[in-house]
C-alpha cells in the first residue's frame, strides 16, 4: 500500500498544479481536475474562530486579523511534517523557493497576496493561495480556508457579498470528495450555526462532515457543551472535536501557540465537564484524526481519479488534435499550410462530385430531370399552329410564292424552333453552376482543418466562386454553339427522304391546288415537328456533355489554379494574414494545451507514488 504520507504529499503537488495551470474549479468549459481531488474545507461564520483553529493545528501564528472579512480568497494550506530539529518555515506557490522562516511575514504576504488580486476594497475572489508550512510540530494534511460566511454587507462591501461568499462555500462543500470540518462556536446555539446549517444542506447524512466546538472556554458557567460533543444534539457519523483557542489576552501577549496546546490539553485534562473526553479533544486530536480520515479517502478515490485522468487525456489530445497545431512563423511552412488545407478542401469537393460524398447526384439530376422537363415544356405548339405556320411561309415567299416546297417559310419555322432551346440549355448550366457552388460552401464547412481559418476560407470561397464564373461563361458559349450548329446547317437527309416516304404511303406530292390549303401547311407542321424532336433528342444528349466538359471537369481539374498561383506570388506577411485564426479558437487551443499538461503532470505524481507490495 502507499504510506499515507505519499498519498497525501501527492495530491498536495496535483493542487499545486492545479493553481498555477488555472484550474480552481468552476470553469465548466473545461474538466475540471481540482473538484476530484480530495480535501478538507474549513467551513465557518465570522468570529467562530476559523483562523484559531487552523492555528492551532498548525501550532503558528501565522493569519490576518481584523474585523469583517479577514479572508477574502480560498486559503490553500499544505501541512509537511519534517523531522525533529528542522526549522519551521512557510512557501508559497507564487514565490516558489522563497522560504520564510518570520511567520508575521507569512502573515503580511497572505495580505498583500490577496490585495494584489482583490485590491484593498472587501471584495473576494474564488482564486485560491497556496501555502506549503514545513514543520515536524504539524502532522501532513491539506486544508483549504474560505471566508467566513456573514448575515450583513459591511460598509465597502457590495450588497451581494452575502450571496457570493455563501456560493463560493458552497462551490467547494458540494463536491462529493469534499471533507467539511464545520467550525462552531460553544457559546452559539448549534441550531443556528451557519457551518452546521450549509452542511446539513449538503451533507445530510453527516458522512462527509467533522463538527468543531470552539470557545468551550467562554460558555457561561453552569453550562457545557457535552450533549453536542457526545453526538446527542447533533449526530454526526465522525466525533465531535472541542477546542479551546487563545484568549484574547494570550494573543496580545504573543503567547506562542505551543504554549496555547499545552494549556489546551491542561484545560480538558482537569475539566469536571470534559475530562471523560480528554483524549479526543483539542486540536492536536483533530489534526490526527483528519489527517488519517484524509489519508483513507484518498485512498479510496485514487482509482476513480486515475481512470478520470487517463479518460481526460484522451479527450483533451483529442480536441487538441482536432483543433490542429499552432501556426508556423516560417513563410515556407505557411505557404506549404495553406496548400495542404487547398488540398484538403479539393479531396473533399471531389468527393461530392464522385460520389463519395452526397451532393454530386444532383447534377445528374439537372440531366435526367429538368433538362427533359425543359425541352417538353417548350411551346412548339403554338409556333407550329396551323395559322402561324401560314403567316411564315406567306413572309418567307413575298412577292413570289413558291413553286414546289416552300424552302424559306421550312427554314424559318426551324430556326424559329430551334431558338426555343437556348433557354433550355442556358438553364442547364445555371443549374449546374449553382449546384457546384453549393458544394463548395459545403465542403469549406466540411473541411476540418479550415475551421481554424476564416481568413483563408473565404479566399479559397472566393477564388472557387470566381473560377465556377469562368466555367460557367464557357460552358454557356459551348451550349449555345451547339444550338446555333443545329441551326446553321441542316440535316438535308432528313428532308430528302420525306418525298419518298409520301410517295410510298400512296398519297401523291401535293398539287399547287392545295398549295395554300390546311392540310398542306399542316404537313409542314408536322415535318418541322419530326425534326425540331430529332434535334432535341439530339441536344438532350449534348448539352449535358458540354456542362459537364466545361463545369465539372474543369471544376474537378483546377478549380484553384489561378488562386494557387496568386498564392505563390504572396510575401510572408500576407501568408500570415491567411492563417489568421479565429481568436476564440486560438484561446481554446492555449486553454486546452494548459489543462492537458495538468493532466499529464497529475498521472506522473500518482504513478511515481511507492507501492509497497
Amino acid at each position: 500500500m502507499a504510506t499515507m504520507e505519499s498519498l497525501i504529499v501527492t495530491v498536495n503537488r496535483i493542487q499545486r498544479a492545479c493553481t498555477v495551470l488555472g484550474d480552481h474549479g468552476g470553469d465548466t468549459s473545461l474538466p475540471t481536475l481540482w473538484e476530484a481531488l480530495p480535501s478538507v474545507v474549513v467551513v465557518g461564520g465570522q468570529s467562530s474562530g476559523k483562523s484559531s483553529v487552523l492555528e492551532s493545528i498548525v501550532g503558528r501564528d501565522f493569519l490576518p486579523r481584523g474585523s469583517g472579512i479577514v479572508t477574502r480568497r480560498p486559503l490553500v494550506l499544505q501541512l509537511h511534517k519534517t523531522g525533529q530539529g528542522v526549522q519551521e518555515y512557510g512557501e508559497f506557490l507564487h514565490l516558489p523557493k522563497k522560504k520564510i522562516t518570520d511567520f508575521s511575514m507569512v502573515r503580511k504576504e497572505i495580505q498583500d497576496e490577496t490585495d494584489r488580486v482583490t485590491g484593498k476594497s472587501k471584495q473576494i475572489s474564488p482564486v485560491p493561495i497556496h501555502l506549503s508550512i514545513y514543520s515536524p510540530n504539524v502532522v501532513n494534511l491539506t486544508l483549504i480556508d474560505l471566508p467566513g460566511l456573514t448575515k450583513v454587507a459591511v460598509e465597502g462591501q457590495p450588497d451581494s457579498i452575502v450571496q457570493d461568499i455563501e456560493n463560493m462555500v458552497r462551490s467547494y462543500v458540494e463536491k462529493p470528495n469534499c471533507i467539511i470540518l464545520a467550525i462552531t462556536p460553544a457559546n452559539q446555539d448549534i441550531a443556528t450555526s451557519d457551518a452546521i446549517k450549509l452542511s446539513r444542506e449538503v451533507d445530510p447524512t453527516g458522512e462527509r462532515t467533522f463538527g468543531v466546538l470552539t470557545k468551550l472556554d467562554l460558555m457561561d458557567k453552569g453550562t457545557n457543551a457535552v450533549d453536542v460533543l457526545e453526538g446527542r444534539a447533533y449526530q454526526l457519523q465522525h466525533p465531535w472535536v472541542g477546542i479551546v483557542n487563545r484568549s484574547q489576552a494570550d494573543i496580545n501577549k504573543n503567547v506562542d501557540m505551543i504554549a496555547a496546546r499545552r494549556k489546551e490539553r491542561e484545560f480538558f485534562a482537569t475539566s469536571p465537564d470534559y475530562g471523560h473526553l480528554a483524549s479526543k479533544m483539542g486540536s492536536e486530536y483533530l489534526a490526527k484524526i483528519l489527517s488519517k480520515h484524509l489519508e483513507s479517502v484518498i485512498r479510496a478515490r485514487l482509482p476513480s481519479i486515475t481512470s478520470l485522468i487517463n479518460k481526460t487525456i484522451e479527450e483533451l489530445e483529442a480536441e487538441l488534435s482536432h483543433l490542429g497545431r499552432p501556426v508556423a512563423v516560417d513563410a515556407g511552412a505557411q505557404l506549404y499550410t495553406i496548400l495542404e488545407l487547398c488540398r484538403a478542401f479539393d479531396r473533399i469537393f471531389k468527393e461530392h462530385l464522385e460520389g463519395g460524398r452526397p451532393g454530386g447526384d444532383r447534377i445528374y439530376g439537372v440531366f435526367d430531370h429538368q433538362l427533359p422537363a425543359a425541352l417538353r415544356k417548350l411551346p412548339f405548339d403554338r409556333h407550329l399552329s396551323v395559322q402561324n405556320i401560314r403567316k411564315v411561309v406567306s413572309q418567307a415567299d413575298g412577292y413570289q410564292p413558291h413553286l414546289i416546297a416552300p424552302e424559306q417559310g421550312y427554314r424559318r419555322l426551324i430556326d424559329g424552333a430551334l431558338n426555343y432551346f437556348r433557354g433550355p440549355a442556358e438553364a442547364s448550366v445555371d443549374a449546374v453552376h449553382f449546384l457546384l457552388k453549393e458544394l463548395v460552401r459545403r465542403s469549406i464547412a466540411e473541411t476540418q482543418e479550415l475551421k481554424r481559418f476564416p481568413t483563408l476560407q473565404a479566399e479559397i470561397a472566393a477564388a472557387a466562386n470566381f473560377a465556377l464564373e469562368r466555367f460557367r461563361e464557357e460552358s454557356k458559349k459551348t451550349t449555345l454553339r451547339l444550338v446555333d450548329m443545329e441551326s446553321s446547317y441542316l440535316t438535308v437527309d432528313f428532308f430528302r427522304k420525306l418525298p419518298q416516304e409520301v410517295e410510298k404511303g400512296g398519297n401523291p406530292t401535293s398539287s399547287s391546288a392545295d398549295r395554300y390549303a390546311e392540310g398542306h401547311f399542316r404537313r409542314i407542321g408536322s415535318n418541322v415537328s419530326s425534326y425540331v424532336g430529332m434535334v432535341s433528342d439530339t441536344l438532350r444528349n449534348t448539352i449535358p456533355k458540354a456542362v459537364v466538359y466545361c463545369q465539372v471537369r474543369e471544376a474537378k481539374q483546377s478549380l484553384l489554379n489561378h488562386f494557387y498561383i496568386q498564392v505563390g506570388k504572396k510575401e510572408g506577411k500576407q501568408l500570415a494574414q491567411l492563417l489568421d485564426e479565429d481568436p476564440a479558437l486560438m484561446e481554446r487551443r492555449q486553454l486546452c494545451a494548459k489543462r492537458l499538461d495538468l493532466y499529464k503532470s497529475a498521472r506522473d505524481e500518482i504513478d511515481s507514488v511507492s507501492w509497497a507490495a
